[in-house]
């Protein structure tokens, strides 16, 4: 095939992957199902007749994609939000994964022709959520923020635990004196090592970027696709975990004031998008729908026994410790939606040659077919029913970017009224901001208001403030004082 027909065979895909988007949003039907469905359909078994086993490149290619899917849900993670469920995520996507993949893998080993070892290693490639799968439905979700915050930073978090536990089992397979010692050495090594390594990357990128020239803003996306591939680099070259430094890297740079944040941030939006498309395109190509028969009903079981039996287990002994509402805990046991992860782990069996690691794939990628058509048709669904449901989407909206402000020696400040907030009913004129500040726009509705000082603040409305450069601490404070309402209702 030359060259020319593959450009046009590789915009034809993505140009039906961004009309598919569009059809399957306005039927609601999961994102990701659609771009795995048009995968199969375009492989060896379906209308497009293209042959594709190289697990290798499949597992390259969906390394190189979660980078760039956690990179973005870092960079999209505001710290006010994360700060409160940061522990009960930590946990989840540490002792939420480990029970889960003991729990699954159990089951696994009565339904599949599997040992002990491999048994648990089909436990730990399905024990963590997904990423790109929780990212994707989030944005299209009215769910509390706070939950919506716990379940996107859940699945930056237990990712890295997932790939660790792989890795620690296939090595237990394959050299029967690697014990449970070495497997518990192995996950604190990675997840140290990219705890360590994320944090100083992070600190010194928010150093630097800030100090990029604004006329030098086309090259501001390179920068942060260097310092994502850097992070993961020096991680794994260490046998760190290369997916906890690229998150924390990009959490950190994502709440780090800079000029060309907002360019940085729509930048990695649209490339985790393609990353998105393109992996799961991929990992539809390398399954061969007539290999998933055989492991079916064992896989349909698996499924029951992760989302009705593992996930409830984990999230309640997870969020014990900290109180959360029984309806809340049920609706984290529903949400725990799989994805692209799962499957590219379970490349990671295929490509060792683990004896039995095409019946894991398969059954892996029939538990994520499930999972995610069921769970996620049904979660917004659920979480109205809960009563966990918000009037607006919890998911981020990029800075303003105020060049040419900044440049005269001011700023802007924006920040989103949220209910129960103190100033919720008050006029502007008693919002106490500082002669250095003013209140220069609100946006209610997607509708701009010029502000006077008896216009009323609503729930929901955004506020954006011009400051004097060196008023951002002083207006800091006095909008923080506008969250701390006595009467604001909790969860």
């Amino acid at each position: 095939m030359r060259i020319d027909e593959q450009i046009l065979i590789g915009g034809g895909i993505l140009l039906l992957a961004v009309v598919s988007a569009v059809a399957t949003r306005r039927l609601r039907f999961p994102l990701l199902i659609t771009f795995l469905g048009l995968g199969m359909v375009l492989g060896s078994e379906g209308l497009g007749g293209i042959y594709f086993d190289d697990v290798q490149l499949a597992r390259s290619i969906g390394i190189v994609g979660l980078i760039a899917i956690l990179f973005e849900g870092g960079l999209t993670t505001e710290w006010r939000d994360l700060r409160p469920v940061a522990v009960p995520a930590a946990l989840l996507g540490t002792l939420g994964v480990l029970i889960t993949a003991g729990v699954t893998g159990a089951a696994a080993y009565a339904l599949f022709d599997l040992t002990w070892s491999k048994s648990l290693l089909l436990g730990a490639v399905v024990g963590s959520t997904d990423a790109a799968a929780v990212f994707a439905t989030l944005r299209f979700t009215r769910l509390r923020r706070r939950l919506a915050t716990l379940l996107a930073a859940e699945s930056g978090a237990n990712d890295p635990m997932a790939v660790a536990l792989t890795i620690g089992l296939i090595s237990w397979i394959e050299h029967p004196t690697y014990g449970l010692g070495d497997i518990a050495i192995l996950l604190v090594r990675q997840l140290g090592l990219g705890l360590v390594i994320g944090v100083a990357i992070g600190y010194a990128a928010s150093k630097l970027f800030p100090r990029m020239p604004t006329d030098l803003a086309p090259f501001a996306p390179v920068a942060s696709i260097g310092i994502a591939a850097v992070s993961y680099g020096i991680a794994a070259s260490v046998h760190g975990s290369g997916f906890l430094a690229v998150y924390i890297v990009a959490l950190w740079l994502g709440n780090t004031e800079m000029p060309l944040q907002r360019t940085i941030v729509i930048f990695h939006e649209g490339l985790a998008f393609l990353a998105q498309v393109v992996l799961f395109i991929v990992l539809g190509l390398l399954v061969f729908p007539k290999q998933l028969g055989p492991v079916a009903w064992s896989a349909l079981a698996l499924t029951a026994v992760l989302v009705l039996v593992a996930r409830p287990l984990a999230v309640v002994l997870s969020m014990a410790p900290f109180r959360y509402r029984v309806r809340e805990q049920v609706f984290l046991s529903w949400a725990g939606l799989r994805g692209a992860v799962p499957i590219v782990l379970a490349t990671f069996a295929l490509s060792a040659d683990v004896a039995g690691s095409n019946t894991i794939f398969n059954a892996v990628f029939f538990v994520v077919l499930v999972s995610t058509i069921v769970q996620g048709m049904t979660l917004e669904p659920f979480a109205r029913r809960l009563g966990l449901t918000t009037e607006e989407r919890p998911f981020y909206d990029p800075p303003v970017e105020v060049v040419a402000i900044r440049a005269l020696g001011g700023d802007i400040v924006d920040h989103e009224i949220a209910d129960g907030d103190a100033v919720v009913g008050m006029a502007v004129r008693d919002l106490g901001l500082p002669k250095s500040a003013t209140l220069m726009l609100i946006v209610r509705d997607a509708t701009g208001i010029p502000p006077n000082g008896s216009t009323v603040i609503h729930a929901h409305d955004r506020l954006y403030i011009m400051i004097r450069g060196d008023a951002r601490a002083d207006v800091e404070a006095v909008v923080s004082r506008w969250e701390s309402a006595p009467h604001a209702p909790k969860g």
